[in-house]
């Protein structure tokens, strides 16, 4: 039988502060100044990604509980741009046509975000970012334009953790042959993406400072996407077989990606860790098929780019911080 063992990362700069700060200067500017109406302009970069809709959902049902609780209408104007920048810089037009009040955006290319920046600051729109990290350079352009997202080393720390203390409370899940070394592929996101290509390079090192011996036998790009993990993870297992000990995966969706080529292929053994504790990934992780996950959370980010983009609705209000980053945690399924 298995339970959820929940270990909080052990760093202290976390969301819950910058929310409770942020509603409450949040709730000063739009309702205790007279703003009836704040209208929010969303721009995703794709509709389709689990944890973007996760993240969707949360700031849908804050919104909702804000407008409650404050008497001010909130109108979220939610666009996803099917993963091209081009769409979602016209969409970015759009809103600013309809003369939104701040816009929040998640950008498709984190690297090509100067016009979304242009288009801000001709009109006056302050703007937050998240879940994709502009460069600096970016970021210091204007006073009225904010990050939210994880640090995505923490994150890449956490999984590496996950599977340095299953290897030392169950080593020969992690070995099964008993050659001595993991043998592991990695399942890769986005090749411009930071967080991506932080995870990758830190949950590796965590776990080999953690004392854990690896061998990588392949790895690959899969885009975030299910159906792109379980293409290469068919591929491997046609390749390397059982000989494959650990999928490291950069996100849930892989992992499952991954899962399902293992289902298909009757092959079984094999830990399986992601990130983003996404509900099928709570689910497999709950069933055994995964040793664990890392989950930010959510309900917190949500509220952060919400709490933070209603601050900076207020005409000539600037950001009172240029990055606010959520608390994450470890969830590992153990044995009683």
């Amino acid at each position: 039988m298995r339970e959820f063992c929940i270990r909080w990362s052990k760093r202290f700069f976390i969301c819950s502060a910058a929310v409770l700060f942020l509603f409450c200067a949040g709730c000063g500017s739009a309702a205790n100044r007279g703003k009836s109406t704040v209208r929010i302009g969303v721009g995703l970069y794709r509709s389709d990604d689990t944890f973007i809709n996760n993240l969707r959902r949360e700031l849908e049902q804050y919104a909702k509980e804000y407008e409650q609780e404050s008497g001010t209408k909130i109108v979220l104007d939610i666009q996803a741009a099917k993963g091209n920048q081009s769409v979602q810089n016209r969409q970015v037009d759009r809103f600013v046509s309809l003369d939104c009040d701040v816009l929040c955006v998640n950008p498709v290319d984190r690297m090509a975000v100067s016009s979304i920046i242009d288009k801000a600051m001709a009109a006056d729109i302050p703007l937050v970012f998240f879940n994709r990290q502009p460069s600096t350079e970016d970021m210091n352009r204007w006073d009225r334009l904010c990050y939210v997202g994880v640090d995505a080393k923490e994150t890449a720390v956490l999984q590496g953790q996950i599977v340095a203390d299953h290897y030392r409370e169950h080593p020969e899940q992690l070995d099964p042959n008993g050659d001595g070394v993991v043998s592991y592929v990695l399942l890769e996101g986005e090749t411009s993406h930071q967080d991506s290509l932080i995870r990758t390079e830190w949950s590796v090192k965590t776990i080999l400072d953690k004392g854990v011996p690896l061998e990588r036998l392949t790895g690959g790009i899969g885009n975030w996407e299910r159906s792109q993990a379980s293409a290469l993870m068919e591929q491997w297992l046609g390749q390397y077989g059982k000989k494959i000990e650990l999928v490291l995966s950069n996100n849930d969706d892989m992992a499952l990606g991954a899962l399902d080529a293992m289902e298909r292929a009757g092959i079984t053994g094999i830990c399986v860790v992601g990130i983003d504790a996404t509900d099928p990934g709570l689910a497999a992780v709950r069933e055994g098929k995964m040793i664990g996950t890392v989950s930010a959370d959510k309900a917190g980010y949500a509220k952060t780019i919400f709490d933070t983009a209603v601050e900076l609705s207020e005409k000539g209000s600037t950001a009172k911080e240029k990055y606010y980053w959520c608390r994450q945690e470890i969830l590992t399924g153990v044995e009683n």
